[in-house]
Order: C-alpha cells, then sequence, then structure tokens
C-alpha cells in the first residue's frame, strides 16, 4: 500500500470505503501531455490505446460493474465527452453511470487539505443496481484520492460489496 492510502485508511471516516487504487503509469510531464491532449483537446481517439492499457488491470479484478467517474454538467459541456466514459466505451462495456456530481467546483484547482475536507461530492440514482456487486471506478488520474475515495464511500455504503478504482495515473 502506498503513503497516501495509509493515511486514508487510518482515517475512521475512510477506513475501507475503497480497497486498492491501481494506476497504469506515474503522472510524469508525457503523460500530463497525453491526458491533457484526451481531457481538454478532445481527442477522444487516445480512449482506445488507453482502454488496452487498462484492460490489462482489468483481466486481473473480479468486479461486475465498470462505474466512471461523473463530470459535472459544465464541464461535459466543455470537454464535450466524459473521459471516464469514454474510456469505458472504449473497453467495449457498457458503464454503470448511476453517479452524479452535486457541485461543479473544479478539483484541480484545490489543494490536498481543501479536496480531503470537502463534503459528500456525488449522489447516487441508483442503489439496487449495486448491491452487493464488486465495481471498479474509472477515472483518469489519482491525485489525493478524494475523488475516488467519495465515490467508493458513498457505493459501499449504498450495498457495493466491493469498490476497487483504476486509473491511467498516479500524480
Amino acid at each position: 500500500m502506498c503513503f497516501d492510502c495509509v493515511r486514508w485508511e487510518q482515517d475512521d471516516k475512510w477506513f475501507g470505503s475503497l480497497k486498492q487504487n491501481l494506476s497504469l503509469v506515474v503522472y510524469n510531464q508525457f503523460c500530463k501531455e497525453v491526458i491533457a491532449r484526451f481531457k481538454y483537446r478532445g481527442d477522444y481517439q487516445l480512449s482506445y490505446p488507453l482502454a488496452e492499457m487498462l484492460q490489462e488491470k482489468l483481466d486481473r479484478l473480479n468486479y461486475d460493474f465498470l462505474v466512471p467517474i461523473p463530470l459535472s454538467p459544465e464541464r461535459k459541456y466543455e470537454r464535450g465527452f466524459n473521459q471516464s466514459e469514454a474510456l469505458i466505451n472504449a473497453l467495449g462495456r457498457q458503464p454503470l453511470s448511476i453517479l452524479t456530481r452535486i457541485h461543479s467546483e473544479k478539483q484541480s484547482k484545490k489543494s490536498r487539505n481543501e479536496r480531503i475536507s470537502l463534503p459528500q461530492v456525488f449522489q447516487l440514482t441508483d442503489s439496487a443496481a449495486i448491491q452487493d456487486k464488486c465495481l471498479v471506478i474509472i477515472d483518469d488520474i489519482y491525485t489525493t484520492g478524494s475523488t475516488l475515495r467519495h465515490a467508493a464511500k458513498l457505493l459501499k455504503e449504498s450495498g457495493a460489496k466491493e469498490v476497487t478504482s483504476l486509473t491511467i495515473a498516479r500524480g
């Protein structure tokens, strides 16, 4: 377990919400450019090679559904697509889009402490679909873990058996 995950697990509020996070690569300058092309400059075609890399990790996991991290309506309008959904679609799977975002402030502009201290940022649209299911949350970057932990906590509290996350990069 990395130091960041150990810190999260030592907090009673977050303990056990996320089984583990797996990331494909370290968030270096090259990765930053690739993700920027994909996420902010609309290069949707990058979802296919990224999905191939994700598939190698998914093959080692036991799961029922892939859950994308949702964007606020404003972010989705700006980008034209949700990068997490794009990755799941490129895998040839149907995303289980049961999370919606409560607020729309950009996480990338917040400090680690601001991200960790946020109240729940997601709501669930259908808890029946996840009862006793193993879920994998798909996202692009694990920075502080706040986004993934908020999502995992809500999914676990709503009946998911187990929640793992899989990201392209670890910041």
